[in-house]
């Protein structure tokens, strides 16, 4: 499996392109102001994106929707719940005092269905709490799950913003995301990898709730 991650100023938010060896299809999960990168990164792969899948709709994780959408003519997944953040990105960036762009329309509402892209299938799960239409993507056949920013390394997802709930966010975590084997590496929205088996033995915030 190909896995590039960059992030960059303000946000130092993590955007991912994670492609198949033999293929060379793609996705990128995420796209923010690191985008170019990201774009850059699978051209130098030689990949075909696919699919451009976010893992929530805060401004941080999809300034970058529009470019990627250019790059790559991919469609563009999100939750159906995280739409009217989606829909107020411009709204969303004054708050943080940035000028924001408007994304393209969304083509698709996460349901069910597996999305595959060349060897690999993406699997997602709602993990509310963060924010009400959090997912995480889980690539199947690999130890690999992205998370968006429900986990942190030795932390979790802020839920003092609209549509935030701790109580949500902990079943999240502990029903779905430690569901999985204590091998499976943690990809987050910000900072470093981590693992379901680690978060589960040391994580403080889950320990003292």
């Amino acid at each position: 499996m190909i896995l590039e991650v960059r992030a960059v100023a303000p946000f130092y938010k993590n955007g991912f392109v994670v492609g198949c060896d033999r293929t060379r299809e793609a996705i990128v999960i995420d796209p923010g102001d690191e985008a170019e990168q990201l774009i850059d990164a699978a051209r130098r792969h030689s990949l075909t994106v696919k699919y451009i899948l976010l893992t929530h709709a805060h401004v941080d994780h999809i300034t970058g929707v529009g470019r990627a959408k250019s790059a790559f003519d991919a469609p563009v997944y999100l939750h159906r719940d995280d739409l009217p953040f989606y829909e107020h990105a411009v709204e969303q960036g004054q708050m943080f005092g940035l000028t924001v762009r408007q994304p393209p329309p969304v083509d698709v509402f996460y349901d069910a269905s597996p999305i595959r892209f060349g060897d690999y299938e993406v699997r997602v799960h709602h993990t509310p709490g963060h924010c009400p239409g959090g997912v995480c993507l889980e690539i199947t056949d690999t130890p690999h799950l992205f998370v968006g920013d429900t986990l942190f390394a030795g932390s979790i997802g802020r839920t003092d913003l609209p549509g935030g709930s701790l109580p949500t966010l902990l079943r999240s975590i502990r029903e779905v995301l430690f569901s999985f084997p204590d091998e499976t590496v943690v990809h987050s929205g910000h900072g470093e990898p981590t693992t379901i088996g680690k978060e589960r033995r040391t994580n403080p915030f889950l320990n003292s709730h």
